[in-house]
């Protein structure tokens, strides 16, 4: 989850201008309600955990726009406030490949102590909320990106063009000209996003009327338009390619800079489809929800005085009940046609909350702010006796006679990557692999084919502990893109050897019951079993898996320096090849 660290004097100062005096104390109680977890709150700093669905709190500017009608009362305001700036942007056709949805804003005046260190924290905040919305909604600047200028360095009216890799321009922190293309490949904002513009003959970029550029997106900003102390007007562009992200981040950053005392102004867009559009749109957006969904999630009714106190405190207004449209649900498209006639409640949200997309988004707004200690109670009526997994009592058998050999059983991570699961084990891929679209580690870029890197590297991390160690996982991987069960262990013992691991896999054979079992020779290379002490274990003609010693230059490449023995057994085969004695 993405950290914030407000000083306490900002929020206090902010809530000030509304007459409300800040409760340091009333905050540490209340506030993980709003959706956030607090690491420290004290007189001094709040250092906040935003969750994930809100990223309309990841500045303290926005957070206090939160924090008045929340923990206040103060009345919610789920519009924003503009007004024409006269200023024009204009997009070329050619952008609608390169990056589509465009937008801009104005903010003017904003309102700044004269201590250069507390200008200084702004400016910090603001680029700081910058970047985490690019991690939050942009998904890594690629569906939003967001450029804030100094608005007196520059002459509108504004044009968006493709140029080629040889348009030059002094980029942001660069005293020299750059062209397009040496950005890309030099400069360290181009080294890290030139994956978005990937395969791309042209490059946008954002031009005033005296063809100074003040943008390359999503890479970075002109030199010229940079941000400093005395900068009080601003000028916000977005790029992308979702049209949802790219209008939240454009407000998120002119609510910030509207707490801070400025005017927000539109600017008069022309798409690159043609079309001229006003942003940003400040407006709140109606939302229906029918008022049987509410009863029957929550457990009581609510009245219009309940439901608009429960609204407001989350920002937003209640509007009233309207009866819905008679309709057949089977043939409804939205969640409001499934009421068939009964009532739907209007709410008018701010257009900022990215994170309202259902009906039941609402539903639980409204349990939080009215709270949840006063809901209605109810009891389940389904059917709550278990059934017991076909594979139950085999891998209760497995987990005794694994722990009968003193090993310590582990749960590790489902994710893994490549190099774990095939470069370093000498595995094949044999199976389709289920990849994660947008990975935000290289650790973890596609889910397990195999259990033993998991356990090789837990292994790795305890090297420092006393030998001998011994651990085991009951799992799942994925393969084909479906879910199997495996049963893998490992042991570092000094006097580990082929012998040790056959006695534990007949050990193990013994307390399943199977009688007729074998080991047959792996070829050389085949996983990380060092040359002639790995082996199939064949159980009743058929091959459930593999064991035997590692390869010490397996070993070594987690930095282990021990002798290490192990398996990695089918479980899915075990139950299908064994009769279930109980």
């Amino acid at each position: 989850m993405p950290t914030i660290s407000v000083p306490q004097s900002l929020l206090t100062a902010l809530l000030k201008k509304h007459g409300i005096s800040h409760d340091v104390e009333q905050m540490g109680e209340q506030l993980p309600l709003l959706g956030t977890d607090i690491d420290n709150c004290d007189k001094e700093t709040l250092d906040i955990e935003i969750f994930p669905d809100r990223p309309d709190l990841l500045s303290g500017e926005t957070l206090a726009h939160a924090i008045r009608p929340f923990l206040h009362g103060s009345d919610a305001n789920p519009e924003m406030k503009t007004r024409p700036s006269g200023i024009t942007m204009h997009v070329d056709e050619q952008l609608k490949n390169i990056r589509p949805v465009i937008m801009g804003a104005v903010v003017k005046g904003i309102s700044l102590p004269e201590n250069s260190s507390e200008q200084e924290v702004f400016i910090k905040g603001l680029m700081d909320h910058q970047e985490k919305l690019h991690f939050a909604l942009g998904r890594g600047r690629k569906r939003a990106s967001i450029g804030v200028h100094d608005l007196a360095t520059i002459t509108p009216p504004f044009r968006v063009v493709s140029a080629s890799g040889n348009h030059s321009f002094v980029p942001l922190g660069e005293a020299a000209e750059m062209d397009l293309e040496t950005i890309l490949t030099q400069h360290p904002k181009g080294v890290d996003y030139a994956h978005l513009l990937e395969s791309k003959d042209e490059y946008p970029l954002i031009l005033d009327a005296n063809e100074d550029v003040l943008s390359f997106p999503p890479i970075i900003n002109g030199n010229h338009t940079t941000v400093t102390h005395k900068t009080r007007d601003f000028f916000i562009d977005v790029t992308g390619w979702d049209q949802r992200a790219c209008e939240a981040s454009l407000m998120l950053i002119c609510l910030q800079l509207q707490e801070r005392g400025g005017t927000v102004e539109t600017v008069e867009v022309t798409t690159c489809d043609g079309d001229i559009i006003s942003t940003p749109n400040g407006q709140g957006k109606v939302h229906l929800v029918p008022e049987e969904l509410v009863t029957n999630l929550l457990g009581r009714t609510f009245t219009d005085a309940e439901l608009s106190h429960a609204i407001n405190r989350m920002g937003g207004h209640f509007s009233g009940k309207s009866d819905a449209p008679d309709g057949s649900p089977e043939r409804a498209s939205k969640m409001s046609e499934v009421s068939k006639g009964g009532s739907l409640l209007q709410f008018v949200m701010p257009r900022w909350r990215f994170d309202i997309l259902h009906p039941v988004d609402l539903v639980e707004d409204i349990a939080i702010g009215h709270g949840y200690e006063d809901l209605g109670e109810d009891l389940p009526v389904a059917q709550l006796t278990a059934q017991p997994r076909q594979d139950h009592n085999m891998r209760r058998r497995l987990r005794d006679s694994m722990q009968g050999l003193g090993l310590m059983q582990i749960q590790s991570l489902t994710l893994s990557n490549e190099t774990d699961q095939f470069t370093n084990m000498r595995w094949e891929q044999q199976h389709d692999v289920t990849s994660i679209t947008n990975p935000i580690t290289v650790d973890h870029t596609m889910l397990r084919q195999f259990l033993l890197p998991g356990l090789i590297r837990l292994l790795a991390s305890n090297r420092h502990h006393d030998l001998p160690q011994g651990v085991y996982e009951l799992g799942t991987v994925v393969r084909n893109h479906v879910n199997s069960d495996r049963l893998a262990f490992l042991t570092a013992e000094r006097s580990g050897g082929f012998a040790a691991i056959r006695g534990r896999i007949q050990a193990m054979c013994i307390d399943l019951g199977i009688n007729e079992w074998s080991a047959e020779p792996l070829e050389p290379g085949d996983g990380p079993w060092l040359a002639g002490r790995g082996a199939k274990l064949i159980v009743n003609d058929t091959w459930v898996g593999c064991f035997g010693e590692l390869d010490p230059a397996v070993c070594m490449k987690y930095e282990l320096r021990v002798p290490i023995n192990g398996a990695e057994i089918d479980i899915t085969a075990l139950v299908n090849l064994l009769e279930d004695p109980v």
